[in-house]
């Protein structure tokens, strides 16, 4: 096994100290609501809220601070700039290709929930997208699949009530082969799946939006 180049989400995030051999080490619970004027979809409006041995040592630095504090801001800006290095850990498609996004929210924040970190952000897409008779998926995950991320239900993925009556859209949860699930058991937090491999990809949900 090649040692690990931990993601760069993970590795911010948290030390961990677990001794749990599997992948993955770290969960994050994602929501997202599509930003749409009603014909066009300009972004996705991302909730990302980490388990609590992830949470830790964000929850920790920010204390007792309360809602607004400059401390939120911070940890907001550095978890985003490692978000920003991996491309939002988000893949967009439409007609077979890739749709590229804006390098940089436009607008981005951090708050705790219980004992758990949450970050909010606008994902922008570099351009707005017709919406009328077309389809559009995409999937957020970490390629090693030392993060977990997914959506635990699948209104988490939410359709605006502006687009209810012409779209549709739709969580799909994929099925790895046993290989496949055999091979993240096996590793450890020291080890990392070859990257042609896209290990995280292969557990990566799908969301579908289609519109008539």
């Amino acid at each position: 096994m090649q040692i690990v180049k931990q993601s760069a989400l993970a590795l911010f995030l948290a030390v961990f100290s677990l001794t749990v051999s599997a992948h993955p080490h770290s969960f994050i619970s994602l929501k997202t609501d599509l930003v749409t004027d009603g014909t066009h979809l300009s972004g996705l409006k991302m909730r990302w809220t980490m388990d609590e041995i992830t949470s830790a040592d964000l929850l920790y630095d920010a204390g007792n601070a309360r809602p607004g504090d400059e401390i939120w801001k911070k940890l907001a800006a550095e978890v985003m700039a490692n978000v920003l290095g991996q491309h939002y850990f988000t893949e967009f498609w439409h007609d077979g290709k890739k749709v590229k996004f804006l390098n940089r929210p436009t607008e981005y924040g951090m708050s705790r929930e219980g004992h758990q970190a949450v970050l909010t952000f606008i994902l922008p897409l570099a351009e707005p997208q017709l919406l009328a008779g077309q389809k559009y998926t995409f999937s957020t995950f970490d390629p090693t699949y030392y993060v977990d991320m997914s959506y635990a239900e699948d209104g988490d993925a939410h359709l605006p009530a502006a687009l209810q009556k012409n779209c549709k859209i739709a969580v799909h949860t994929p099925k790895p082969s046993e290989e496949t699930l055999n091979f993240a058991v096996s590793l450890d937090k020291a080890d990392a799946p070859p990257e042609d491999m896209e290990l995280g990809k292969q557990f990566a949900q799908q969301v579908t939006l289609q519109c008539q």
